[in-house]
């Protein structure tokens, strides 16, 4: 919510009547003046008043004697009797409601005045605005000369200038909102500060307490009712975000759902990530981390993956979700062969291949789930890729924390090079930077769309909360900011840990 001041105001506006030659005025002023003059002291000279025009309205006073102590007490009782009468009447009326106006009083005291007056001929009275005290409307600065007007919060306003700050349609209804100086409809402000739920599109309701509560995405910000979390509302599993009611989400056929922003780039099948794999395997080739031996890498169903994992004896996985892994073990796994085509909203005609991977050297194979977009994907090649450089290369019996931790890094760092380029994790060699640039080359460049996914996936691996994956990122990014990736990996090849 806004910080500024908001109020909800009931029957704020004072509707008033600037009336010059209204029926109204007339008959309320001749109620009184008739009875002054219809007959009073039973002066032969007394007459009605004369109305003169319509909108500017005169007042002949009336012919009276030259003789002016003529005049009664009883008669000038009566006249001001009557005035005190028509005075009270405007403060009975209901609060918010005000139709005398300053031009009664001074018409009703110009006649008491006139009728004291011993002069004769009469002095004529004409009653005319003063252009001194017209009122000014607080919406076009014009004068409120004649007709309905507001007065509000100490203003006036034509009734027609009143208006709602967000639809610009003048306010006729006695309840408003007001924030700051700016006056809204009820509705309007609701529609502009209560929080509408971005999956079902409705205002997400308050709780128990009268308070609106509601969850809110860390990175996406987007704010949904509490109950979607429990309500079998579809998730993406790349980037998390609840589907909305207004889109619908992609089936995988094995639990997971794909937005349509993560489905431009997902990569479905082996062949597809092959270019990939080998741009990843050059960065690193780059940063002087190559790769000698050919690790096969296949994509794989989500099944295979899990089945894969029981079948590796030492491996560390984050959990709920596995998305990649390092074999080291001899396992006989089905990977897709050709990618599935879109049916409806999911995935059919997926053909996969059982492939028996045979253990060469310390590392078997690279395995990936399918259906991420290539951003993630290149994520987690560059995480798995990382494991498979520290077994090659002799690194033994790492802690969790320290050998996901700078896979971590790894993953991090290769992101960073592709969604922000010409950043300082960009590997030297004019061949990595090519190979790097693989899917932005063949699409004509990355979308924006795709760059806030990248910059999604590094917001993950920052805060990842669970003591490997999260803390070992953490204590691996500072090491490695602080003394660079070669010292910090070669003392961990000497101690285990990281330096401090």
């Amino acid at each position: 919510m806004s910080s500024s001041s908001v109020n909800h105001i009931s029957q704020p506006c004072i509707y008033g009547h600037f009336v010059s030659s209204t029926t109204e005025r007339k008959s309320r002023l001749m109620k009184w003046l008739s009875k002054f003059f219809k007959g009073g002291s039973g002066n032969s000279r007394g007459q009605q008043p004369q109305f003169l025009g319509d909108e500017n309205m005169s007042w002949r006073a009336p012919a009276r004697s030259m003789d002016g102590n003529s005049r009664t007490s009883k008669e000038k009782e009566e006249l001001d009797r009557a005035i005190a009468l028509s005075l009270a009447e405007d403060v009975k009326k209901p609060k918010g409601y005000r139709w005398r106006t300053d031009q009664d009083e001074d018409l009703a005291r110009s006649l008491q005045d006139n009728s004291n007056s011993s002069s004769y001929p009469p002095k004529y009275a004409p009653w005319e605005y003063n252009p001194h005290s017209y009122r000014k409307c607080s919406g076009c600065y014009k004068d409120i000369v004649s007709g309905n007007y507001l007065g509000c919060m100490g203003t006036f306003f034509h009734p027609e200038c009143f208006l709602c700050r967000s639809c610009g349609v003048p306010i006729t209804e006695y309840e408003f909102s007001l924030s700051g100086n700016n006056t809204y409809h009820k509705s309007c402000f609701k529609e502009m500060t209560h929080p509408k739920c971005e999956v079902c599109h409705q205002f997400i309701p308050t709780n128990g307490a009268g308070l609106i509560e509601y969850r809110c995405h860390p990175f996406w910000s987007q704010k949904y009712c509490p109950a979607h979390e429990n309500d079998n509302t579809k998730r993406c599993c790349s980037c998390e975000r609840l589907e909305s009611r207004n889109a619908r989400y992609m089936s995988l056929g094995d639990g997971r759902s794909l937005c349509l922003e993560c489905m431009e780039s997902a990569i479905m099948d082996t062949g597809d990530c092959q270019p990939l794999y080998h741009s990843i395997r050059d960065y690193y080739e780059g940063m002087n981390m190559k790769i000698d031996q050919q690790v096969p890498m296949l994509l794989v169903e989500r099944h295979a993956l899990n089945e894969a994992i029981e079948g590796e004896k030492h491996g560390l996985h984050h959990m709920p979700e596995t998305r990649g892994l390092c074999l080291s073990e001899e396992q006989t796994v089905t990977s897709i062969l050709r990618r599935p085509r879109i049916g409806g909203h999911g995935l059919i005609g997926i053909r996969t291949h059982p492939q028996k991977l045979i253990r060469r050297c310390e590392v078997t194979a690279i395995l990936v789930i399918y259906g991420l977009p290539r951003l993630l994907t290149g994520a987690i090649l560059a995480h798995e890729l990382m494991h498979a450089w520290l077994r090659l290369k002799g690194y033994r019996n790492l802690s969790p924390e320290v050998e996901e931790g700078i896979c971590q890094v790894l993953s991090h760092m290769w992101l960073e090079s592709e969604v922000m380029p010409g950043s300082r994790n960009m590997p030297s060699t004019s061949t990595a930077s090519s190979s790097s640039t693989w899917s932005s080359s063949k699409k004509g460049g990355k979308s924006q769309a795709e760059s806030k996914l990248g910059e999604f996936f590094m917001h993950q691996i920052a805060h990842d909360a669970s003591p490997a994956y999260g803390g070992g990122f953490r204590a691996a990014y500072a090491a490695v900011n602080k003394y660079g990736l070669r010292s910090t990996l070669e003392h961990i090849r000497l101690t285990g840990s990281f330096p401090l």
